[in-house]
């Protein structure tokens, strides 16, 4: 009779099962066609059509010797896999700020780490370029970095003393306020002509990327993001609560400082790249769980980077070819689609209060 009793339990569970795991391939694979479809229209698309069929032999290397040649390789091929790398991480550093903070509105452009990132850089290469003819990618990542841990670090001193989330996300958006100011004052006295770029970078932008650019923010995007794929089981653990996560074994501190590290390497690397960039850290990771209908980290943070490069290779394009040949700030479209996702998870968690 027990054997019995134990048969449909078991058959629902392996159905239950199997909806998930039938859900989460059909996620990834739409994600997948959508990365493949909005690649060949980024390389399609621009101030010269370039027709399907001649994008393929020139990325087979069939035919090299043409303008459309060069124009692909060295101009829309490296933005593309810039929006496509910093999107991604973009997106993987609200994840893993959501999760450290508990809270999905949490993200690197809310708390204000990516103004205290672009505030360091706005000053080292205002202050570099005085002295040399360029900066190295490695120097303004470095900056950002710090400028993120510093924005980070007040963050984290505050919320000793302010308990209530929606009090800290302020108190975030207040930093984010203060570096955004002193940024602009720094921008508007810098009038030295070897900067002119650093007022449309300031701005957010995918434009100017080289691939000697592409290759260092895929180091450190990539290795970040593998770290933080590897640290999946005691995210999951963390994400059921400390007491939980302890009683797993997790070292609760040293988690927290890597979880902290990671998130802030990755928007440092974004914000020294591409500028400050807003709500695709906070909307992509929402929008992400809510198509899986799970946060289980071993399938988000790859569905999540997925999901970032997607959003942010969509919205360059259309920041590109909207109101062509005049190219909107990446922010800007980011924030018209962002925004309102946000908004939604506002008043849905009312709802659910």
């Amino acid at each position: 009779m027990n054997g019995d009793s134990q048969i449909p339990a078991r058959s629902a569970f392996f159905s239950e099962s199997f909806r998930r795991r039938t859900r989460y391939q059909l996620v990834f694979l739409l994600l997948v066609a959508a990365l493949a479809v909005i690649t060949v229209l980024n390389i399609n698309t621009g101030s010269v059509a370039i027709p399907v069929g001649e994008i393929f032999r020139i990325l087979t290397r069939r035919a090299t010797d043409s303008a459309q040649y060069s124009i692909i390789w060295k101009i829309r091929l490296p933005r593309i896999a810039m929006a496509a790398l910093l999107g991604g991480g973009l997106s993987l550093s609200g994840f893993l700020l959501q999760t450290f903070f508990g809270n999905p509105i949490a993200g690197p452009f809310v708390l204000g780490i990516s103004s205290g990132a672009k505030m360091m850089v706005a000053l080292t290469m205002i202050y570099f370029l005085k002295f040399f003819s360029r900066v190295s990618s490695w120097a303004l990542i470095v900056a950002a970095f710090a400028g993120s841990l510093m924005a980070v670090g007040f963050i984290l001193l505050l919320s000793r003393r302010l308990k209530h989330m929606a009090v800290l996300l302020v108190a975030g958006i207040m930093i984010g306020y203060i570096c955004s100011a002193v940024t602009d004052f720094v921008v508007t006295f810098a009038e030295d002509s070897d900067i002119v770029n650093l007022r449309g970078w300031s701005l957010g932008s995918f434009s100017g990327m080289s691939w000697e650019n592409v290759g260092v923010a895929a180091a450190v995007v990539g290795l970040t993001a593998i770290a933080a794929f590897m640290m999946a089981k005691p995210i999951g653990a963390y994400q059921l609560g400390e007491a939980y996560a302890q009683s797993m074994g997790v070292n609760i501190r040293a988690f927290r400082v890597a979880l902290i590290v990671a998130s802030s390497l990755l928007s440092a690397t974004v914000t020294a790249f591409a500028g400050p960039i807003s709500f695709v850290g906070i909307a992509v990771p929402h929008l992400v769980k809510r198509a899986l209908n799970t946060s289980r980290p071993l399938v988000v943070i790859p569905a999540v980077f997925l999901g970032g490069a997607v959003f942010c290779m969509g919205c360059d394009l259309i920041a590109r070819v909207a109101f062509a040949p005049t190219e909107l700030n990446i922010s800007t479209v980011t924030s018209v689609f962002g925004a309102p996702v946000v908004i939604a998870m506002m008043l849905r968690q009312r709802k659910g209060r």
